[in-house]
């Protein structure tokens, strides 16, 4: 289990903290989601858990130990907003085996089945794929790390209805096995698979339940044939 107690970051170019005394828990196979603005300290909470940044204040534990940035960097595999710009490979095989060259064909092929993309041929350029393929690709990219945490920042942002839907429902496949944290400014599409519903504001956290929110529902246009 993930336990945050106190959680605080608060840099010195900063007069104030960007987050402050943030607890909470997360159990293994569960999904949370933690739903803010723009500046409310989302990303930079998923940047501590990541350990690309390091907490000021508070401890973070995992299965009750106090673990450091170092440790969570091996714990923890952060898909970013946007992932599809961070993309290095010039084709599949490539992007999945940077930092990893003695990775198996079979475990290449159990990432790519495991997010729905055991289909596509090694050899296409990333830049290729469609965006929905592209979010699948990120996620293979850190699912094949093994971590005990996947963590997701805006992970809906940019697709079409279409392609939401379908990376909503891969999402709430893996969290079956896995174990994830995501947040995101727009809880709409994300609410109905999570565990564990959290709001950010100015760095501090509360709980909510998914009644907290209000879902929009889709407007559907209807032609004459």
């Amino acid at each position: 289990m993930l336990s945050l107690k106190n959680v605080g970051y608060h840099p010195a170019a900063s007069p104030i903290p960007i987050i402050e005394n943030i607890s909470f828990n997360l159990e293994p196979q569960t999904l949370g989601l933690i739903v803010g603005k723009s500046g409310s300290g989302k990303t930079t909470l998923l940047e501590i858990l990541a350990g690309l940044a390091e907490n000021t204040s508070g401890k973070i534990c995992w299965k009750k130990e106090e673990i450091t940035s170092v440790e969570l960097q091996q714990l923890s595999g952060l898909v970013f907003q946007f992932p599809e710009r961070h993309f290095c490979g010039s084709n599949v095989l490539e992007e999945l085996r940077l930092g990893h060259p003695e990775l198996s064909a079979i475990k290449v092929k159990e990432a790519l089945t495991e997010v729905g993309l055991g289909h596509i041929s090694y050899e296409v350029p990333p830049h290729a794929l469609s965006g929905g393929q592209q979010r699948r690709l990120s996620l293979a990219v850190q699912l094949i790390r093994q971590p005990n945490i996947l963590l997701l920042d805006e992970p809906t942002a940019g697709l079409d209805w279409v392609m939401r839907d379908q990376l909503v429902n891969l999402l709430a496949k893996l969290k079956q096995h896995w174990t994830l944290l995501i947040v995101t400014h727009d809880a709409s599409d994300l609410i109905s698979i999570a565990d564990h519903c959290w709001r950010i504001e100015a760095g501090k956290i509360e709980v909510v339940t998914p009644s907290d929110f209000t879902v929009k529902p889709r407007l559907q246009l209807v032609m004459d044939s």
